[in-house]
């Protein structure tokens, strides 16, 4: 629990009095004096060009080109990057994941030339979003989405020590993750990179994320670990839209009281770098505000980090956003604004056009040099300098069993129970068992988006050795006891909503012929922008498919597998189970059978809210005007909140009973340490593990207060007939808000606590 502790502590004040600016703060990270005076001689040392080099970053295909023996390094493309314009950083994959000697193969040629040219090594990033996802080979870890259902900081933890360690044996040190976007819509396609709608669970497991990728010093990387790019600051997870990088509109309070939570937290767990958010927020776009990126996060904080900017997105303050006439004006807005690092892809007028502006004094030497300093602070911190290299040789636990277990373990954690009616779950040993759906039996779907390819389109032909859901359920059940008819199939290597013409009929006579149906529907991989939608609803041809089946008499459980909560209202009454598996990866048809056998007691929790229908979508922590009595005469309607169901509802194949719920004092102030404790027993025949939820409720507040905030959580494990007594400790301060002013208050009156079906009242003095 020790380690569990520390990172609770990182993150005790990231609903507290949050400081965004001109208080002065104790540094983020604690000043290495050998590092500074290192970074210092290197910069003294420094043309002009060479700065700017450092600040650019270009995608690894403008170096190279494919041939017979796959990608392959030009050494005239490579010589001109970074021999001409001092290019300090590389990203990306070839289109799709190399294998670790592949990697070091690159990278180590990258590492040659830049050591020879400039002395100063490269930084090379991938974006290793649930493992080491762009390296064949290596372990893949639920998506964060489903590290978010577990609730449960250890696992984050243990995902980040995977992914650190598998990309070091590649050869990279640095991954664009974790993503801590609050998903406040549904719609979004990005729902399913980070741990859902509330700023305090994003808060916890992303900083245990930042934990177990960079270790417990950020000021000394170690081979086993990685720099992290924590990811997208600020605000981009509730566009108006509910479409990718498309504006978002946030009132300042909640920017600051909500979304800047996440990223505090991971900060103040030592993060290196952070990525920007590529649309606008209130009318400015991320990339040029000052306020957000200098004022907020840098100064606010007193954050020595580096910024990089997200893929080609300051050519978008001229393209898309129309606030630069052209490309040199974005460069001097965004440098201005804070940037220090800019993914210019495929294009390296960057450097000489941001010369230019320094030429031209519009562009200041010393807002230059402050970059150029970040980008030198986080190769020392990360030990290039002395060894640019990490030898794959030295990773012998890659793709271990070890590692295997623990992203089976953390499958299982996170898949949702939802539904069990009738005793259909556990399956009972002996049953026929049809599994049909388009989900049945592709690993794709499995994995999601980040996974061997940008889109995931292709993980099918690198997953032949993990175990689709039929393959799983074969496996566990026996396979003369489990027919596959899908009745509904995707397009191979389509966009996510392509389906072939259904076979449906044929599903259903094979339902005849069975004792329960595994309905195995949801969405296919994508990523990003190619993954926006106009309709939540589940396509037509999988809701027809369950109510076809429906039809026939026979038992079924849903198995949803998507990346967001599409909406299944006509065809959730229909089954007697529902199962949501989010995105667990290689591992989770496994992971998913042993939970229907009921080897393993589900425990997942909602990480967000489910909508119930298309214009009806809320998060939990809604305000509590938003639920209102119907209205009398001509005003007449009914503004009631209706969901399918809660942010961190989940079942249990056990019961379990919350009472004497009490707190250490009855009134507090700011300061006050508030101790909570609740006795939580087993009522039910099997072990299982429960997510203790503390929440809160101003009662009255001088902004309308929300329906309630999450506050603390802790997962225990309890036996059959055990009671286990339950602490969650918060302080006074972390009942607060952001008033409409942008300040922090904390007010006088009631407060109703929570947990579980237990309530008692504080006051607040």
């Amino acid at each position: 629990m020790k380690r569990l502790n520390i990172i609770l502590a990182a993150v005790a004040a990231c609903v507290g009095f949050v400081s965004c600016g001109g208080n002065a703060v104790e540094p983020a990270i604690p000043v290495d004096p050998e590092i500074e005076k290192a970074v210092e001689k290197t910069l003294a040392n420094m043309t002009l060009e060479e700065k700017v080099g450092q600040m650019t970053e270009v995608a690894i295909d403008i170096l190279g080109g494919w041939g017979p023996d796959g990608f392959t390094l030009d050494p005239e493309k490579v010589q001109n990057a970074i021999g001409k314009y001092k290019v300090g950083s590389v990203l990306n994959t070839p289109v799709v994941g190399q294998t670790p000697e592949k990697w070091q193969e690159i990278i180590g040629y990258i590492q040659d030339v830049s050591m020879k040219e400039l002395g100063i090594p490269c930084v090379y990033g991938l974006d290793q979003n649930h493992g080491a996802s762009y390296v064949m080979g290596a372990t893949y870890l639920p998506q964060n989405i489903n590290v978010g259902a577990t609730f449960n900081p250890e696992v984050a933890y243990q995902a980040g020590q995977i992914t650190a360690y598998e990309s070091r044996a590649a050869n990279c040190p640095w991954t664009y993750s974790p993503t801590v976007d609050l998903s406040r819509d549904p719609r979004w396609p990005r729902v399913w990179e980070n741990y859902g709608e509330d700023p305090l669970v994003n808060a916890i497991q992303g900083s245990a994320a930042v934990r177990g990728m960079q270790g417990e010093d950020p000021n000394h990387i170690g081979p086993n670990n990685i720099a992290v790019s924590v990811k997208h600051y600020l605000g981009y997870g509730n566009p108006r839209t509910g479409k990718d990088r498309t504006p978002a509109y946030i009132p300042e309070y909640e920017l600051k009281e909500k979304n800047f939570a996440p990223f505090k937290a991971c900060v103040e767990a030592g993060a290196l770098t952070i990525m920007v958010n590529s649309a606008s927020v209130n009318g400015v776009p991320v990339h040029a505000s000052k306020e957000l990126l200098t004022g907020w996060l840098k100064e606010g904080l007193n954050w020595d980090g580096m910024i990089v900017t997200d893929w080609a997105d300051i050519n978008n303050l001229y393209t898309r956003e129309g606030v630069a006439h052209d490309k040199k004006e974005a460069i001097e807005i965004a440098i201005n604004a804070g940037i220090d690092m800019t993914m210019e892809p495929y294009d390296l007028e960057f450097t000489t056009l941001l010369i230019e502006l320094v030429k031209e004094g519009k562009v200041s030497m010393e807002r230059i040099d402050d970059a150029a300093r970040r980008v030198l602070r986080l190769k020392y911190r990360l030990g290039l300098f002395e060894n640019p290299n990490t030898p794959f040789e030295n990773y012998p636990d890659f793709a271990s069993e070890k590692f295997a277990q623990i992203a089976t373990a953390a499958a299982e954690e996170s898949e949702v129970l939802l539904k069990n009616e009738n005793g259909i779950l556990p399956l009972k040993k002996g049953q026929k068992i049809l599994v049909t759906g388009p989900n049945a039996n592709s690993m794709r779907c499995l994995n999601g988006g980040w996974s061997y390819t940008w889109q995931g389109h292709m993980a099918d032909m690198f997953t032949e050795q993990y175990n689709t859901i039929y393959e799983a359920v074969c496996n566990k059940f026996g396979a003369k006891n489990v027919v596959l008819e899908q009745g509904v199939t995707y397009v191979p290597q389509g966009g996510y909503a392509e389906e072939n013409a259904p076979e449906i009929e044929k599903a259903v006579r094979a339902a005849r012929n069975v004792d329960v149906i595994l309905a195995c529907i949801g969405e296919n991989s994508y990523c990003e922008t190619p993954g926006n939608l106009t309709d939540l609803a589940l396509s037509e041809n999988q809701r027809n498919l369950v109510k076809a089946l429906a039809k026939t008499g026979k038992p079924i459980v849903l198995i949803l597998n998507e990346g967001r909560p599409r909406l299944i209202n006509d065809i959730e009454p229909l089954a007697d189970g529902v199962i949501d598996i989010l995105l667990p990866s290689n591992y989770g048809g496994d992971a998913l059978a042993n939970i229907l056998a009921g080897d393993v007691n589900p425990s997942g929790k909602l990480p967000y809210t489910y909508p119930r229908h298309q214009a009806s979508l809320t998060t939990y922590d809604y305000k509590v005007s938003e639920e209102t009595d119907t209205m009398e005469g001509a005003y007449d309607y009914n503004a009631v909140v209706s969901v399918q169901w809660p942010f961190g509802y989940g079942l249990s194949y056990t019961t379990f009973e919350y009472s004497n719920f009490q707190c250490s004092v009855e009134e507090f102030g700011a300061d006050t340490e508030l101790v909570f404790t609740v006795d939580v027993t087993n009522t039910g025949k099997v072990a299982g593990k429960e997510v203790v939820m503390l929440y809160s409720r101003d009662m009255v507040a001088s902004m309308v207060p929300e329906n309630r905030r999450l506050r603390a959580y802790e997962k225990v494990e309890i036996q059959p007939g055990e009671t286990v007594n339950v602490a969650l400790k918060i302080k006074g301060s972390d009942l607060a808000f952001v008033n409409t002013q942008g300040e922090w208050t904390l007010e006088p009156g009631e407060f109703r606590m929570q947990a579980g079906n237990q309530t008692l009242m504080l006051t607040c003095k």
